[in-house]
């Protein structure tokens, strides 16, 4: 966002300012403990923290002013508003206003993280979110840290329901949209996987006339009329850009032919998992939709690594696949086919998928019986999950939290085996994966 005084912002916002003289704001901060001179710290309201408490500490550390929704803070420079997360938004906005190069949006059921640090990596001189920053704080929080002098901005978007895209598209509005997939996932909340349908497909309805809609070839329910252009990606025949064999090496990460505009580009990837492949032709659409060539696009995948907990590959006496950042369904069923197709023998730690509705029993069983059909040695579930175990049947073992979890993969698994750990974030097996990943290399 360009520097504005205090009670500039104050009157765009449409909001109060106290004490704002000569006050210049140059970033937004929502953490007291990194605020610093030129900063506006927004005292977000969320549903376990309240930023408001943190006025204080976040004016120690130097913020210049602060946005919040207190009355008692007389002599502290100030915005003040009653819906603070509303106000980060409308900053936002302002930012948006000023930016003109192509911004990307992505979403999707699963692998919006990827397909964006593929993009990140695959465009040239790109911004993009930091880490998972796709919900109504962390999206704002991306348009508004984008910094002078990139060539394009890329935002991960999420959504719980119908209507998250949607209030955030003032923000976004993007350029280029891109749907990753619909899979089973926050159905507790969507309701229905027509909901979902359409609340991922608030993305496109976000774009202008001018836009491109970048959608999964397969997945009737996204093809819709718009008046934009539509660009296809998957292994489909009629897709505009399209992924041949996948083939998986020794470390899990994936090769394939890529296929677009009469081009055939080999795709060699250092991120783990077959399904990455559908994430690296969707950003390649996406890519050729502001006007990259697909040769430096493939180029700049290759550099890619990802994000931190997904499904990162750590070797040593034994191999730990660190996916612990979250999971659904279908991420949860391309780690263990990734993992399965990798040498050696194949143990899971696995926890509860969230958010699954009606489905959650039927998932959670079928994902416990692929482990046995991919012929792994051993799965440990851990906490209380609704059949993980039942669907492994005898090589299910049940324990109660990741302490006991880390005790058991301890005498089970031996010298060239490779260890998955994946569960939806809730379950916190993160620090387990990060546990075993040390006694692997100690």
């Amino acid at each position: 966002m360009r520097p504005r005084s205090l009670h500039q912002l104050a009157a765009e916002l449409g909001a109060p300012a106290f004490d704002a003289a000569g006050i210049v704001i140059e970033r937004i901060s929502t953490d007291s403990r990194s605020s610093q001179p030129g900063d506006l710290f927004v005292a977000v309201v969320g549903e376990s923290v309240d930023g408001n408490a943190y006025v204080e500490s976040a004016v120690a550390n130097g913020a210049s002013a602060v946005l919040t929704s207190r009355n008692d803070l007389a002599g502290v420079p100030r915005i003040q508003c009653e819906d603070t997360l509303e106000a980060l938004r409308d900053l936002a906005v302002l930012a948006r206003n000023d930016i003109a190069v192509p911004v990307i949006a992505v979403t999707g059921s699963s692998g919006k993280t990827s397909t964006k640090d593929l993009l990140a990596c695959a465009l040239p001189n790109a911004w993009a979110s930091p880490r998972s920053f796709n919900n109504e704080v962390g999206v704002p929080l991306t348009i508004l840290g984008a910094p002078e002098g990139i060539d394009y901005l890329v935002a991960e978007v999420g959504s719980r329901g119908r209507g998250h895209i949607t209030y955030l598209m003032p923000a976004v509005k993007p350029d280029v949209s891109v749907i990753t997939n619909l899979g089973v996932v926050h159905l507790e909340t969507f309701g229905t996987t027509d909901d979902l349908a359409d609340a991922k497909y608030e993305l496109i309805e976000g774009l202008s006339a001018e836009g491109v809609a970048v959608l999964p070839a397969g997945e009737r329910r996204l093809h819709r009329d718009f008046a934009g252009r539509t660009i296809t990606f998957g292994a489909e025949e009629s897709a505009d850009v399209r992924i041949g064999e996948v083939t998986i090496d020794a470390s899990g990460y994936p090769s394939f032919d890529l296929f677009a505009e009469g081009r055939r580009a080999r795709v060699d990837l250092q991120v783990a998992g077959a399904h990455q492949a559908l994430n690296a032709a969707a950003a390649v659409a996406a890519g050729t939709a502001v006007g990259v060539d697909m040769e430096r696009l493939v180029a700049g995948m290759g550099q890619a690594v990802g994000s931190a907990w997904r499904m990162e590959i750590h070797r040593g006496r034994f191999t730990v696949v660190n996916d612990a950042y979250n999971a659904n369904p279908d991420s949860m069923e391309a780690a263990m086919r990734t993992v399965a197709a990798m040498p050696g023998r194949h143990v899971a730690v696995l926890g509860m998928m969230a958010e699954l509705g009606p489905l959650e029993t039927s998932e959670h069983e079928r994902i416990g019986g692929l482990a046995a059909d991919l012929g792994f040695a051993a799965v440990i579930t851990v906490g209380d999950e609704p059949g993980i175990a039942r669907g492994a049947g005898p090589i299910a073992r049940s324990v109660a939290d990741p302490g006991e979890a880390y005790d058991v993969v301890n005498r089970v698994v031996g010298d060239g085996d490779v260890v998955l750990v994946k569960a939806s974030r809730a379950i916190g097996l993160e620090q387990l994966a990060l546990q075993l990943a040390e006694e692997a290399t100690a």
